[in-house]
């Protein structure tokens, strides 16, 4: 049997005096009966907030009723920061965010505690937009209908996501799935709620929308609301920048992955080493830095007989069954001896986290066949949007892209062609890969209604690929 959840009412308030017994009134019995705890965090209302929930507490008797008050002003979302906290130490399995101005209806609690008991949900999100609310007839302000509308729009195909809205405060969250999201990072200001709605979608956390009523009455609105929707649009944009790997934003790195298959991309490092594997046809591969095979099993499928190299012995599991034989180590330190000969050398995004990536080269020609050829991919380090972040003088490591921070050399394309030159080889080929528009805007994929936009990237990459290239993949032979 399915133990209670143990569930905490967080009351966030500020300067909600002339509402506040008004809105605890309106919780259900049913909710106060099987709720452990109510608590209310005032964020330092300069009104009597703080007394008067005191007082109602005194007067009602509800010993369920604790009330706390910020010693300074955190703001909405630093607010909310606090009350996850108190609520995840509490052990509580459920948080309920209820706004003490009565805006967002106690009444039915009931209905979106119901996914969260259930575990059908990782967080409900009470919608005003969803099918069966009714906004207008509530008292929402037309501007603030079509703001919502069109904001939401915007967001959900910046971000890839399909919400009736972005903006209702009425949030309940699983405590275990805030566990799972560095919601401490987010904004204090009011645009929290669409930082904390990015991380569970990347986090592939359950996102449930409920339909509620809309109450407008004489409460004081304290969002700047055109400066609220630019910070809102302005989040969603670097969370797509963030996804394609052109800047790094903590607050969404919340899976730790570093390395993605890039294959559905025609124009992506991994589709063109395919692209020369398939037309080449190699026997016998050897791939340093194979991850967790997802390139290996690719040449696999081609017919290639493939010997990996990986230093992550997790990683290495994980390929090993497309590998002929997997050798786990140190690249850089591997005993080449234990090694054969071979058609192909793949360095897929490898080389740049190297400390000597010539001495790596110099050792490799010794291994290929007559006629044998060294495949590489590494990141441009003039591309466009580097020299336009260092233009503001920014240089801002990430965990995976051009400035990847386990990069331990950076590259142009002409120190890419000097250290091939440098290290005995001669380029056959060089291809340029655009910025990957598909991980930042789904919508520009192939098949996709943008999907234009990233065959003129691709354009733009073939006219001046020093410029616009994100990575460049190299083909070499030793030299005669």
């Amino acid at each position: 049997m399915t133990r209670n959840k143990r569930i905490g009412i967080f009351v966030i308030a500020y300067n909600a005096v002339n509402k506040l017994d008004w809105t605890l009134d309106r919780i259900p019995e049913s909710v106060w009966e099987k709720v452990e705890e109510v608590f209310l965090f005032d964020d330092c209302s300069t009104d009597n907030t703080y007394y008067a929930a005191i007082g109602y507490k005194l007067d009602k008797g509800l010993d369920k009723l604790t009330i706390h008050r910020n010693t300074q002003n955190l703001r909405y979302g630093g607010n909310q920061k606090a009350g996850y906290q108190y609520a995840i130490e509490r052990g509580f399995d459920i948080v309920v965010m209820l706004h003490a101005d009565g805006q967002y209806a106690p009444e039915v609690l009931p209905q979106l505690l119901e996914p969260l008991e259930n575990d059908e949900a990782d967080v409900v999100f009470g919608s005003r937009m969803a099918a069966g609310g009714n906004p207008l007839k509530g008292g929402m302000p037309l501007y603030k209908f079509a703001g919502n509308r069109i904001l939401t729009a915007l967001e959900n195909r910046i971000v890839g996501m399909n919400l009736s809205e972005f903006h209702s405060g009425y949030r309940l969250y699983s405590c275990e799935a805030l566990k799972k999201v560095p919601f401490l990072l987010n904004s204090n200001e009011w645009h929290f709620d669409t930082n904390i709605l990015i991380q569970f979608h990347e986090a592939g956390l359950r996102i449930v929308e409920r339909p509620i009523p809309t109450y407008y009455g004489d409460e004081i609105c304290y969002v700047n609301g055109m400066a609220y929707a630019f910070n809102c649009v302005k989040t969603a944009l670097r969370y797509r920048l963030h996804k394609a790997r052109l800047i790094y934003e903590e607050r969404y790195d919340v899976t730790g992955d570093q390395y993605v298959y890039k294959k559905s991309d025609p124009y992506s490092s991994h589709a063109q080493i395919l692209q020369w594997i398939e037309k080449e046809r190699p026997a016998e591969v050897l791939e340093f830095g194979t991850a967790t095979g997802y390139l290996t099993a690719e040449m696999a499928k081609l017919g290639c007989s493939v010997t990996g190299v990986e230093q992550d012995k997790d990683m290495a599991e994980i390929a090993r069954p497309h590998c002929r034989e997997l050798i786990v180590g140190d690249i850089e330190t591997l005993d080449f001896e234990k090694l054969d000969q071979y058609d192909a050398v793949v360095f897929g995004d490898v080389l740049e986290h190297l400390r000597n990536p010539r001495r790596m080269l110099e050792r490799v020609s010794g291994l290929l066949k007559p006629g044998g050829k060294v495949l590489m991919s590494l990141p441009n380090v003039a591309n466009i949007w580097v020299r336009l972040n260092l233009l503001f003088g920014r240089f801002n490591y990430s965990r995976v892209g051009i400035l990847d921070e386990s990069h331990l050399r950076f590259f142009t394309l002409q120190t890419m062609k000097q250290l091939v030159d440098d290290s005995g080889f001669d380029v056959i080929s060089i291809n340029a890969t655009p910025i990957p528009l598909p991980v930042m805007m789904p919508s520009t994929s192939k098949g996709h209604s943008l999907s234009f936009l990233h065959f003129l990237n691709w354009g733009l990459t073939r006219l001046r690929s020093t410029l616009f290239g994100y990575q460049f993949v190299l083909v070499c032979r030793p030299k005669i």
